[in-house]
């Protein structure tokens, strides 16, 4: 071995060689095939920038765009009982959690936290769809009691955005058992007389549509979510029909009275803030990150004229 060998041979390799791009660098549209730049997909929320597809966005991603700079308080879940029912299939529900958790970077499928939008104080509760399908178990249950009873004691609206394939068969009817759960805290934001807004995102599925994510006092979905109880596939298999176009989707719901609103994600903000201070009887939010200017004092009509600055 020389020096050529060992330095002028792997110095020209490395010069010639390709470099490797990495792979999460661009993404593809699942409805229109583009390519995107993550970046210019991150700056856009998730939505596609040539057909306006919206793609699965994660809890805290959606925070970070809903709360007034970024900066939100993580409220506190209690923790439920671990694997209750001692449940397996082709894997051990402790394992199917731990694969969950190492694949999102959370600890379950739904994310509570209290923070401002607009100069508005509010608490959010948000589902992971990427975390075992955002399934309703116990820890959702509890995570949705503590959203609501945060919002009432700091008299505060609840924003709730939904994604998820339904209950949590691992938890069987202790996690049917969270539907009444869901709907006492609701009632509980109801008596308090604050309000309670959902936001449903694709998909909004089975025992989480039967309970609290119909339950608002504004529905507003984002745009082609499905919003159903039983599938379109499980439906057509039962009656033996060919359903609609655009059956169970968020515009057709709309058309039918079930939503309030179908609003793009990138203007949900706005949105959200117009009708949660239009709720609360509060002024229109001021453009702009300043506060309302305080309303000038009415002059004194029957003040001398040197005190008008009048001569």
């Amino acid at each position: 071995m020389n020096w050529i060998t060992n330095y002028v041979r792997p110095r020209i390799n490395s010069i010639f060689s390709r470099r490797e791009v990495p792979e999460n660098l661009w993404q593809k549209c699942d409805e229109c095939g583009t390519m995107l730049f993550h970046r210019e997909l991150a700056d856009n929320l998730n939505v596609c920038t040539q057909c306006g597809h919206h793609m699965a966005i994660t809890p805290r991603e959606r925070f970070k765009a809903l709360f007034d700079g970024g900066v939100f308080t993580e409220v506190a879940v209690p923790a439920p009982t671990a694997d209750p029912l001692h449940f397996r299939d082709q894997k051990k529900y402790p394992d199917r959690m731990k694969a969950a958790q190492k694949k999102t970077g959370e600890k379950e499928a739904m994310l509570v936290a209290s923070g401002e939008i607009g100069r508005t104080p509010v608490i959010a509760a948000a589902q992971d769809f990427s975390f075992m399908g955002g399934s309703m178990g116990m820890y959702v249950g509890n995570a949705i009691i503590a959203a609501a009873q945060e919002a009432v004691k700091r008299k505060r609206p609840l924003i709730l955005f939904s994604a998820a394939g339904g209950a949590r068969m691992q938890e069987g009817i202790l996690s049917l058992m969270q539907m009444p759960r869901t709907t006492v805290a609701v009632q509980m934001l109801k008596e308090a007389n604050l309000p309670y807004i959902v936001v449903l995102t694709h998909p909004t599925t089975g025992g989480v549509t039967a309970s609290y994510a119909m339950l608002g006092d504004i529905q507003i979905s984002e745009p082609n979510a499905l919003i159903c109880f039983a599938g379109p596939r499980v439906i057509e298999q039962t009656i033996r029909e060919k359903l609609p176009d655009g059956f169970q989707r968020a515009e057709y719901l709309l058309d039918h009275g079930m939503l309030d609103r179908v609003t793009k994600r990138t203007e949900m903000r706005d949105e959200l803030i117009t009708i949660t201070r239009m709720l609360l009887g509060l002024p229109p939010a001021v453009a702009g990150d300043l506060p309302s200017p305080p309303p000038a004092a009415p002059a004194d009509k029957d003040a001398p004229a040197e005190d008008k600055g009048e001569k």
